[in-house]
C-alpha cells in the first residue's frame, strides 16, 4: 500500500443503522473516503456507473437484487467487503472473489483487519514492478482514540496483554485495544512470525536465538512449544 493512496467507498446495506455504523469506521481510518451509500443494489448499480470506487462493502440479504446476484451482474466490480448477519452465503461469497466476509455486528478491529487485507492487495495490483521497491508498507492500530500509522519496517515485535497488544517499534510503543491473533492477520506472514501466544516477531529484527528464545534489540522473546516448529521453519528458511 503506498502511504498517500486514498480508497474509495461505497457501502450498501438496506439497513440504516448498519450504514452508519460502516460509515463511522470509514471516517476513522485515513486512507478511506465514503464516496456514497446505497439503501439497495440497484441504487449501487446506478452508483458505480457514474463513479469510480475501490472498495465495495456489501450487504447480501436486500430487497430487490441481493448483494450476490450484484456481484455476477458487475463485470468490473471493485474490491469487495461483505457486510451481513447471514454466515450461509460466506462459501458463495468466496466464490465470487471478495477480500473478506464480515459478520454482523462487526467489530473495529476485525473491520479494520478486513480493510488492510483489501487495501494491501488492491495497492500491491496496482503497483507497476519498478515502483514495488520504493512502495514501504504500513498499517494502522487504534490508539488513544486515533489511528495510528506504524510502517512495518520500524516493528521489533508484538506483544499481547489480555485484551490489548503493545507494539514495540525502534522509536516508541503503541499500545491497541485488540487480540494479537487479529494483528496476526494484519501483518504479512513472510516479515513476521507468531512466537508464542502472546508474542509476534519481525523475522528481520532477530539478533539471535535458540529453541527456546529469540534476541530482538536487547528483549528475549520466548518461543512456545506449540509454536516452535513453526518459528524453526520460518528461521532456518
Amino acid at each position: 500500500m503506498t502511504e498517500n493512496r486514498t480508497f474509495t467507498c461505497l457501502v450498501v446495506d438496506d439497513e440504516r443503522p448498519s450504514r452508519e455504523i460502516i460509515g463511522r469506521y470509514i471516517a476513522d481510518m485515513p486512507m478511506l473516503q465514503l464516496s456514497g451509500e446505497c439503501a439497495n443494489a440497484v441504487q449501487a448499480i446506478g452508483f458505480l456507473q457514474q463513479n469510480k470506487v475501490d472498495l465495495l462493502f456489501l450487504d447480501i440479504q436486500m430487497p430487490q437484487l441481493k448483494g450476490n446476484d450484484l456481484l455476477k451482474i458487475l463485470k468490473h466490480p471493485p474490491r469487495v467487503i461483505i457486510i451481513t448477519a447471514h454466515p450461509e452465503y460466506a462459501l458463495e461469497g468466496y466464490e465470487l472473489d471478495v477480500v473478506d466476509y464480515l459478520l454482523k455486528p462487526v467489530q473495529f478491529d476485525r473491520f479494520v483487519k478486513a480493510v488492510h487485507k483489501a487495501t494491501l492487495t488492491s495497492a500491491s495490483a496496482a503497483l507497476p514492478p519498478a515502483d514495488t521497491k520504493r512502495a514501504e508498507a504500513f498499517v494502522y492500530f487504534r490508539a488513544e482514540r486515533k489511528m495510528v500509522k506504524v510502517m512495518l519496517s520500524d516493528i521489533l515485535y508484538v506483544e499481547s496483554m489480555k485484551d490489548y497488544v503493545k507494539v514495540h517499534t525502534k522509536d516508541a510503543i503503541v499500545i491497541s485495544k485488540q487480540s494479537i491473533s487479529s494483528v496476526e492477520e494484519m501483518l504479512p506472514e513472510k516479515a513476521f512470525v507468531r512466537t508464542h501466544r502472546s508474542f509476534i516477531v519481525s523475522l528481520q529484527k532477530i539478533r539471535s536465538y535458540t529453541h527456546e528464545l529469540i534476541e530482538i534489540e536487547g528483549a528475549e522473546i520466548p518461543i512456545g512449544k506449540l509454536f516452535r516448529q513453526g518459528v524453526m521453519k520460518a528461521l532456518e528458511g
